[in-house]
């Protein structure tokens, strides 16, 4: 944080220029991105044949509905400790990384011995998109070799930033990077390339929020590359809206902490809303995290009971949260949920097992009406708090009169109201209500009920 506060009075004047000056960026994400990320479902330990099985099942049961990004999520370099005979993990963290002789990434051998190329090409030819995750910094297994900066005179010894404040207190596999030392950008600019030339179309950045010289190294690297790569910045949680000008240098910003399937993370997503509405543009959108619909956590302990989400004692603690579970949301909740991440315009990226995604879980996540809203670009607006309901609407572009209203249910008890001008939001003219989510006309006088945390999501129009 010292250093945040240190550097957005020098690199504040940069960002104008670095968004004045970055057209391959802004072509980028003109709608919220969509698609699929590991860790959700496999945490750090993302292998070879499920990477390809999610791959082919993604471009099977999620492309037709515009879902796009294919993303490997933390881990893949590392050379992970296994659980004797199988592919599971022994350890939390990997004992060793993959690295160059510039210290750049390369694929774990325990995981990916085939490398990531194949994927990457595979993803291309059924038309998707292929992102890894990045650490932010420079590996300290580079630092401890002193390896060089590829195209400088300097090495990474030169540039590391040791200081435990600045550094990762969750991941140890990078040390920051000092920008003030020379050798510094060509750090990320050789990193960058070095991923673009892996065929990466989008990069999710970790540790790097908090960062903001950081993420304008990167944000330079990527543009230096003429490779378009969309560009995630994480994590959330603490996110400050007075940077927002730092954060528009990617093109999505979490602004959540990681969201597991329990109501609690929900109610931080509506927080997240309230304090971000309105920050969003095209190229630039604010993010609430994965969809933790299907499968969860395959490669860590399964649950005894296929309910509970903690671990036994015993179990190895591994990445991610719980045990191996089916999604542990109730069907109002995962309404509540998707209608949120569709009314906020937050990107869907999708975080659960792909072959073994239950038909339900599909249903929400592909659902035309649910898609045009969140495609839509407008982050919804609160209208009405009142009697524990919350009603958000957002008004379709280039109408007048059509969008979507969002009636949610923020208690743990079913609720009955009356659907009126008021608690919807809409004065002065007749309107249609379509229910979404069941497809049936509503109309004013009506009774409604909804379940503990439901939602009542209607398209509308004049």
């Amino acid at each position: 944080m010292k250093k945040y506060m240190l550097t957005a009075m020098l690199v504040m004047g940069a960002v104008s220029v670095m968004a004045m000056g970055r057209p391959v960026q802004e072509t980028l994400a003109q709608t919220p991105p969509m698609g699929w990320n590991s860790f959700d479902s496999y945490g750090v330990y993302l292998h070879e044949e499920a990477a390809f099985a999610n791959l082919e099942a993604m471009a099977e049961k999620l492309k037709p509905h515009g879902y796009e990004y294919f993303v490997i999520d933390n881990g893949w370099f590392g050379e992970y400790t296994l659980q004797e005979g199988t592919i599971f993990p022994a350890e939390k963290h990997a004992h060793d990384i993959r690295i160059n002789e510039y210290g750049h990434f390369q694929p774990s051998e325990v995981y990916f011995p085939g490398g990531l190329k194949p994927i990457a090409d595979r993803a291309h030819e059924l038309g998707l998109k292929f992102g890894v995750h990045l650490m932010r910094g420079i590996p300290r297994k580079a630092v401890e070799q002193n390896l060089p900066i590829k195209g400088t005179k300097y090495t990474a010894r030169d540039i590391a930033n040791t200081d435990p404040e600045e550094n990762c207190v969750w991941c140890h596999y990078c040390y920051a990077v000092d920008m003030s030392k020379p050798g510094a950008q060509e750090w990320y600019d050789g990193l960058i390339q070095h991923i673009a030339d892996m065929g990466v179309d989008m990069i999710k950045y970790d540790d790097i929020v908090p960062h903001p010289d950081e993420v304008e190294a990167v944000a330079k690297a990527i543009k230096k590359t003429g490779k378009p790569m969309l560009l995630s910045l994480s994590p959330g949680g603490t996110v400050d809206p007075e940077a927002i000008d730092f954060f528009r240098m990617g093109n999505m910003l979490r602004v959540t902490p990681d969201v597991w399937d329990e109501q609690k993370y929900i109610d931080l997503c509506f927080a997240a809303w309230r304090k971000w509405q309105g920050k969003e543009q095209p190229g630039f959108w604010i993010d609430m995290d994965m969809i933790p619909f299907g499968q969860l956590q395959l490669m860590s302990p399964p649950s005894t009971d296929g309910k509970k989400t903690v671990m036994d004692k015993g179990d190895v603690a591994l990445a991610g949260k719980g045990v191996h579970r089916q999604c542990q949301l109730t069907k109002p909740q995962m309404k509540t949920f998707i209608t949120m991440r569709a009314m906020a315009a937050s990107p869907l990226m999708m975080g659960g097992d792909l072959p073994t995604l239950d038909d339900f879980s599909l249903m929400l996540i592909t659902d035309p009406d649910m898609l045009a809203c969140n495609q839509n670009g407008v982050m919804g607006s609160l209208m009405l708090e009142k009697d524990g309901l919350e009603t958000w609407k957002a008004d379709k572009k280039g109408t007048n009169g059509e969008g979507w209203i969002g009636i949610f249910n923020r208690q743990d008890k079913k609720v009955e109201f009356e659907l009126n001008a008021e608690r919807l939001g809409l004065h002065g003219a007749d309107y249609t209500l379509m229910e979404v989510w069941s497809d049936d006309e509503k109309s004013l006088g009506q009774k409604i009920k909804l379940n503990p945390n439901g939602v009542l999501f209607v398209k509308f129009s004049r």
